[in-house]
């Protein structure tokens, strides 16, 4: 996913259809002068739905189509002919879609599964024509019901990236070169800060032909969680992960402290992010000696499992991908 081509926020005008009036009409033919009612009821308007489209990652596809219109319902006409209904509209979106009212704020749903289909907005239904009023009392109505108006409001479409590991850390802690040697996935690797822009997803094999996605997400910094840096705008996307992967590089000041850092950030962010499985990668231990490294390994914390690991040399990523998996399927 490239970076001009990564969109995981739409603003969109969306429309359903009306549905079309009842009809008044009476049968005639020419033997018949004075027929009794046979107007027939409008065609339903059209809805818009939502479709849950696996092989989607992004809102590319939407992000130039500001106004969406259903079609409405045709009228109904004479001899019990009911109009034809609209067409619903059906909007293919990647799994993790989340749809709001763009005025309220207002959760409608979210789309998580292949082929689930969820209505965003219910076209009109059609008006009854005059032959459904007929009674024993009133056997000539000269009067059929119009259709429901249609429906018309902005709506917001927001993608929050479905990943079972989420990578957690500072801007240049390896997580692009953890991901690219763990998957196939190709981000952009710099030794600077903020390499990566967009989210990066991978799928990480695993042993017996199975296999888990792992997203790396722009760096975090202090004060993420307030708009700084790039952190405020993506940390929605590591909601949706089950697993938390903290990365650290070895040679940081405090190893401690960088992941308290990060805690706050998610807290402030989220709160219930703290609640995920968390695990810890001290990464780039290939630029430490043996002795240095046995240092630090009294100072790392105890609550959280923690892996030293070097995507340069490979140590530990065998070790790694064990732990991941395992307290992936502790979940299950």
């Amino acid at each position: 996913m490239e970076g001009s081509n990564f969109v995981d926020y739409v603003k969109i005008l969306f429309r359903s259809g009306a549905g079309g009036n009842g009809s008044v009409h009476f049968f005639r033919d020419k033997f018949t002068q004075k027929g009794g009612p046979d107007g027939g009821d409008g065609g339903r308007g059209a809805n818009v739905v939502l479709r849950g489209n696996q092989q989607l990652w992004t809102l590319l596809h939407l992000k130039y189509k500001k106004h969406i219109y259903a079609n409405d319902g045709a009228n109904g006409s004479g001899q019990l002919c009911t109009g034809a209904s609209g067409q619903d509209i059906i909007i293919d979106v990647p799994l993790g879609t989340v749809a709001k009212d763009f005025e309220t704020g207002e959760i409608h749903f979210e789309i998580t599964e292949h082929g689930e289909e969820k209505i965003l907005l219910l076209g009109g239904r059609g008006g009854k024509g005059n032959s459904f009023f007929k009674t024993a009392t009133k056997q000539t109505p000269r009067f059929a019901q119009q259709g429901e108006p249609r429906k018309e409001s902005w709506k917001i479409l927001e993608l929050k990236v479905l990943a079972d590991v989420g990578l957690v850390g500072f801007p240049n802690a390896g997580k692009s070169t953890l991901l690219s040697k763990l998957s196939a996935a190709k981000p952009v690797i710099a030794d600077y800060p903020f390499t990566t822009l967009t989210p990066q997803l991978g799928i990480v094999a695993y042993r017996k032909n199975y296999s888990f996605v792992m997203a790396d997400i722009p760096g975090i910094i202090e004060g993420a969680s307030e708009g700084k840096g790039l952190g405020l705008r993506f940390l929605k996307h590591i909601e949706r992960n089950s697993v938390l992967l903290y990365t650290i590089p070895i040679d940081a000041p405090d190893i401690k402290k960088e992941l308290k850092i990060l805690q706050t950030e998610l807290k402030k962010f989220n709160k219930e992010l703290l609640n995920k499985q968390a695990i810890i990668a001290i990464t780039k231990c290939d630029l430490v000696d043996a002795e240095l490294r046995k240092m630090i390994q009294k100072t790392l914390p105890r609550k959280i499992p923690c892996v030293l690991i070097s995507s340069a040399t490979g140590e530990g990523l065998v070790e790694l991908k064990d732990i991941l998996w395992q307290t992936l399927n502790e979940k299950i």
